[in-house]
């Protein structure tokens, strides 16, 4: 197996257990920063407990290697249907590229990267609904449509670090080099070319791993030691490893069509 896709494959674990325990902590659905929960309906909590026991599992699943590629799928259903479509509404009625935007990216590049690992893990095997089972056990196909959601969610941010510079600004950390401007500037030109490259066939594998490298930077150079901070920090530094991790898996996936999965 490809070093950056077992190092990705890990990296995307971890951080789902740690958002699963967040649901539990937190009492929401916190992976892909699904809407807040309809006030008119009851079982708040117990959907928190109950999804955040199951995207724990799912990283579980994937450490362990056992039933990994269909509890990837299913938990990339979930962020789908919870997050990402719960989303579009919002996104639909605010303004454009508003930060909104970057919790509806979340949740598409959770939902994409989960396919997007389950396409590089082992296959399932079995008898029963045969048609359901191919479409698990795809390969190329899901990790394409992880790298296109990957490629949106780093344009889109790109231009953001354009739009809200002082906030992203205010992000870097005191002690860090430099004009704080300048590398908020810097990251977005960078988040745009990931993002380009990202959906570029022969650029694919360069942009994922060069992106998961400067994501994974800055898991420990803002994200970390900001993890005390509000609950949105404790979430983010989940998301950044997650991110760096899909981008890894990204690197690491053979060019060459027909080649095994490990």
């Amino acid at each position: 197996m490809n070093p950056w896709m077992a190092i990705g494959r890990i990296f995307f674990a971890l951080a789902l257990i740690g958002l699963g325990i967040e649901h539990l902590v937190f009492q929401e659905f916190i992976t892909g920063r699904a809407p807040e929960w309809p006030a008119a309906i009851p079982g708040r909590v117990a959907w928190a407990s109950v999804s955040g026991v199951a995207i724990t599992m799912t990283g579980l699943a994937i450490i362990a290697g056992r039933r990994a590629r269909l509890a990837a799928v299913l938990a990339g259903v979930l962020i789908f249907v919870w997050a990402f479509l719960r989303h579009l509404p919002v996104v639909a009625t605010d303004s454009l590229l508003a930060p909104t935007w970057t919790k509806a990216g979340k949740a598409l590049t959770f939902f994409g990267g989960a396919l997007a690992i389950a396409g590089t893990l082992p296959r399932e095997e079995g008898s029963r609904a045969e048609g359901l089972l191919r479409l698990v056990n795809l390969s190329g196909e899901l990790v394409l449509l992880g790298r296109i959601c990957l490629g949106i969610f780093f344009l889109i941010t790109g231009i953001q670090h354009f739009i809200y510079t002082d906030f992203v600004a205010s992000l870097i950390p005191g002690w860090f080099p430099g004009d704080a401007r300048f590398w908020t500037w810097f990251a977005g030109v960078a988040l745009i070319a990931g993002g380009a490259g990202l959906l570029v066939p022969r650029t694919a594998r360069l942009a994922a791993l060069l992106s998961g490298l400067m994501v994974f930077s800055w898991f420990w150079i803002v994200h970390v030691p900001r993890t005390f901070g509000g609950v949105s920090d404790k979430i983010a530094v989940f998301e950044a490893l997650a991110t760096s991790g899909i981008a890894f898996v990204l690197a690491g996936y053979p060019s060459q069509q027909g080649r095994e999965i490990d």
